[in-house]
Parts: C-alpha cells; sequence; structure tokens
C-alpha cells in the first residue's frame, strides 16, 4: 500500500522532510522580510532543520530580497516565489536566477479569475517552457476553488506542473471546508497529482480558531487524509479524517503512514515554524534530536 504502512511504530525522520515551508512574511504572521530572511537561515541551522523547507517570497518583494541577501554565500537561502499568474512566470524565474545567494526550488503560480482551466497549462508553457526538466524548479499551480477545478487538476496531471491548494486566509470564506478539501484531494490522487497546501493550516490538528472562529484545517489530518485517499478511500471518508479533532486519533493516523505519502502531499506553508515544531514534538511524533533546541 502507498498511503499507510501497517503496524508502524516511531515515525520515520522522511516522512516530515522538509514538510513545513517558511511563510514568515505572508498574514497573519507577515514578518517584515529583513526580520524573515535571518529567522529563516536561524531555522535552516536548528535541531529541526530537516522539517524546514524554502522562504516563500512573493514576486514583488526579489527586488528588496536581493538587497537583503547582497552579502550571502552563493545559494544559502533557498527560494520558493509566487507569481500572480502564468505569465509573470518568466519575470520571476529571472529574477530570482539573478540572485547570486538564492537557489530557487518552486514557483507558485496563481490562476486569475476568468481564466479557462483548459488555458493555464498551455499558457503557463508558453511563458517557462521545460522550466522543469532545465533549471529543476518545481512549478506548482493553485488551483481555483470553483467550477474550474476538475478540469484544471486533469490537465495538470498531465504536465510537468504540480497543484497547489489554498487551505485558508484571513476571511472565514478562504477556509474550504472538510468535504470540499477532501473534495480536491480525492481528485488530485485519482489523477496521480501531487501537491502542496497553503494557509490557514496554523495548528497540526483541526480546530476552531478562538479568535476569528474560522475553522481550520490540520495540517496532520491532511497528511493522514492523503494517505487514506492512496489506499483508496472515498471523499467521505476523507472528510472524516480531516474533521477529525482528537490528536490522539490524528496521531495514530499519522504514524501508521508510510513516508511515501510525501510523494504526493509535499508541503504546506506556515507564517510561524515553531508552531508546527513545536505540536508534533507535543504529539510524540519528533525523535530528541529535532526537538533538543526548542524552547
Amino acid at each position: 500500500m502507498t498511503g499507510t504502512a501497517p503496524g508502524a511504530g516511531a515515525v520515520p525522520p522522511e516522512l516530515f522532510a522538509a514538510f513545513c515551508d517558511d511563510a514568515s512574511v505572508f498574514p497573519p504572521g507577515e514578518m517584515p522580510l529583513a526580520e524573515a530572511v535571518p529567522a529563516h537561515l536561524r531555522h535552516v541551522t536548528a535541531a529541526h532543520a530537516p522539517l524546514v523547507g524554502p522562504l516563500v517570497v512573493p514576486q514583488a518583494r526579489l527586488a528588496e530580497l536581493a538587497q537583503l541577501t547582497a552579502g550571502h554565500a552563493p545559494g544559502s537561502v533557498e527560494l520558493a516565489v509566487t507569481v500572480p499568474s502564468p505569465e509573470e512566470a518568466a519575470k520571476a524565474l529571472a529574477s530570482a536566477g539573478a540572485l547570486r545567494a538564492v537557489r530557487l526550488r518552486f514557483l507558485e503560480v496563481a490562476v486569475p479569475d476568468g481564466v479557462p482551466a483548459a488555458e493555464i497549462v498551455p499558457r503557463l508553457s508558453t511563458a517557462v517552457p521545460h522550466t522543469d526538466d532545465h533549471t529543476g524548479v518545481t512549478v506548482f499551480v493553485e488551483v481555483p476553488r470553483d467550477g474550474r477545478r476538475a478540469g484544471l487538476i486533469a490537465s495538470l496531471a498531465d504536465s510537468p506542473y504540480l497543484a497547489k491548494f489554498r487551505t485558508g486566509g484571513v476571511r472565514a470564506a478562504l477556509h474550504p471546508d472538510e468535504t470540499e478539501l477532501a473534495g480536491a484531494v480525492h481528485l488530485a490522487v485519482r489523477a496521480g497529482l501531487p501537491f502542496k497546501a497553503t494557509a490557514g493550516l496554523h495548528h497540526a490538528v483541526r480546530n476552531t480558531d478562538p479568535r476569528t472562529l474560522f475553522e481550520q484545517q490540520g495540517h496532520l489530518n491532511l497528511l493522514a487524509a492523503t494517505g487514506a485517499a492512496l489506499d483508496g478511500a472515498e471523499e467521505g471518508d476523507i472528510a472524516a479524517v480531516l474533521a477529525e479533532r482528537d490528536p490522539a486519533a490524528v496521531a495514530a493516523l499519522v504514524r501508521a503512514l508510510s513516508p511515501d505519502v510525501r510523494k504526493t502531499f509535499r508541503s504546506f506553508g506556515t507564517c510561524s515554524l515553531a508552531e508546527p515544531v513545536g505540536e508534533l514534538a507535543a504529539l510524540g511524533l519528533l525523535g530528541p534530536d529535532l526537538t533538543k533546541d526548542l524552547l
């Protein structure tokens, strides 16, 4: 089975390798970039560094990043860049490629309103032909939460590009419920399409934010739900995993996962790396070598 490994004991380190992309400059954290860069470099030299993915920066802030990293060693900052449309992807690729200190890992491409699903992959292919083959950059396309979803997932599955699912934001309407997210996971898994997630996954387990009252997905719920989908679960069962609020139950599901699940659910963006690392440690899912420098 691809998603689960019955009888698994301790969580293999590979299950959380580069699981947490550093989206600290995005809401609600909104850390100034001048602070985010040194903070990121501290994370990638800390004990929990194996869990840390690239720093995520909007295309519009690459000029600022160039100034902040001018004195850094070549390739010392792994980067993911978000861009507002397929046509902007080439500019972002060129701008990031000109930064000596940066090693560009990901482009995360938004899909503007009104653009038909069938046009996205051709437009992106025109803007950045053979990007993955020639630069080692993985391109994720944010799948709209509307009627274009199924068509775009099918189109992406027949392309070099991967999917990105938005799982939250600064308004309640930006948070998909478990039924909607289960449908997206089910479609992606059935299509053999890897994905990442962004926004709203502030905690390991499904919860209601006490300040905003937003219903928030848990990143461990999503990991376990992906494993269930890989094992053939239908949408209702996937939604039940996403809706589970018992930390012990979710941790048990995660302990049963094979690291192969990460071939499908690649990573998620978090505005605070300390929170997911701390919560994974509190659930007993991380070894002491990964948590020795946590406060």
